[in-house]
């Protein structure tokens, strides 16, 4: 990547960002968010998940590259470095860990290695490259220990049981960029997403807010699995996309795991019908089995909750976007007929000043 001034008063060079999986929901906010501060980034996505289109389709400091992670890293030039990194390509959602668990493994584990062993030597002057590893709210199992602490033992099933190889590939990206950081000197940070959530998001691979929204605009009916008494923390992607920068340039922070979401539960049940009422909708939830939706034998949390002591401490951490706002905004993006080439200027409104008033 080409270094070069920005258009700043100081004229000092923009930092040069890298971002895989930077076409995916959390990665297109993130190189939005990063475009718009200045920095030079790069994105990395095969687009097995993520969509060319979530990103501008051209931008003077955008680079995208399409192609697998480690073909990527093989092709950089030696010369190229990278002032922050950013690994947010994995494989998302349970359908779709449920339905090629061989595949997210190896995307999960093999990627992240190859990928941190390219940070060792690529940041400024053939330095290590501070690198923020995406985790997730997975890696504490099925533990009943709530709220979940980052320091908290974590609790698996049965190996013969696919639902939990997601968690444990994600524990071991943990184990190995920490163990990086141990011995590498490697600047690394960890962030557990808890249920992010917004504009942009997709019900493809059974993200439950997308697909309630996206049912209560089609007048079908929610599908709510178990009881509907679950409860879950959501955070808007705008709120967590901000916090990323500020955990990797926080002084101290390397080599420590950050949860990174709200602390607000609402249970499912509470959740459709909040969707129900923002999106003015005449549907009404439906209870199916969990067997029904992903067959015998899975396992759900009743509830998942994070203790953001450690983030707040850090930066500051304090979500702002009401969870009825993100559903109002995720509302509008499906209502554009636009898809993830909709115009979400004004949407991105998360660190820019108040969030607007709910739509009707």
């Amino acid at each position: 990547m080409t270094t070069r001034a920005d258009d700043s008063p100081t004229g000092r060079n923009p930092r040069r960002v890298l971002i895989t999986g930077g076409a995916g929901f959390i990665g297109s906010h993130l190189t939005r968010l990063l475009i718009a501060q200045g920095a030079h980034v790069c994105v990395v996505d095969n687009l097995s998940t993520g969509r060319r289109i979530n990103l501008p389709a051209q931008h003077p400091r955008l680079r995208f590259i399409h192609a697998d992670l480690s073909d990527a890293l093989a092709g950089f030039e030696p010369s190229e470095t990278f002032d922050e990194i950013y690994h947010l390509a994995a494989a998302v959602g349970v359908k779709l860990i449920l339905a090629d668990p061989i595949g997210a493994i190896d995307t999960n584990v093999h990627q992240t290695s190859a990928l941190l062993r390219f940070a060792v030597s690529r940041g400024p002057g053939g330095a290590p490259a501070p690198t923020l590893i995406a985790s997730s709210s997975e890696v504490y199992g099925k533990s009943t220990n709530v709220p979940f602490s980052e320091d908290d033992d974590v609790v698996y099933g049965p190996t013969t049981m696919p639902r939990w190889s997601y968690a444990m590939s994600k524990a071991l990206d943990e184990y190995l960029a920490l163990a990086y950081h141990g011995t590498r000197t490697l600047p690394v940070v960890v962030a557990r997403f808890f249920n992010t959530v917004g504009p942009g998001q997709v019900g493809d691979y059974g993200m439950v807010l997308p697909r309630f929204i996206a049912a209560a605009l089609a007048g079908e009916p929610l599908d709510v699995y178990g009881d509907g008494e679950q409860t879950r923390c959501f955070c808007d992607v705008r709120d967590t996309t901000r916090a990323l920068p500020r955990l990797l340039e926080s002084p101290g922070a390397a080599g420590t795991v950050y949860n990174v979401g709200a602390d607000q539960p609402i249970s499912m049940n509470d959740l459709a019908s909040a969707v129900i009422r923002v999106t003015g909708s005449k549907s009404s939830p439906r209870h199916l089995r969990y067997t029904e939706a992903y067959g015998p034998g899975f396992e759900d949390l009743r509830h998942r909750k994070p203790d953001l002591t450690r983030i707040r401490r850090c930066i500051g951490f304090s979500p702002g976007i009401p969870l009825d706002q993100t559903i109002a905004d995720v509302a509008a993006w499906i209502r554009s007929g636009r898809g993830p080439a909709a115009d979400w200027s004004t949407l991105e409104h998360a660190g820019t000043g108040p969030a607007p008033e709910v739509r009707p």
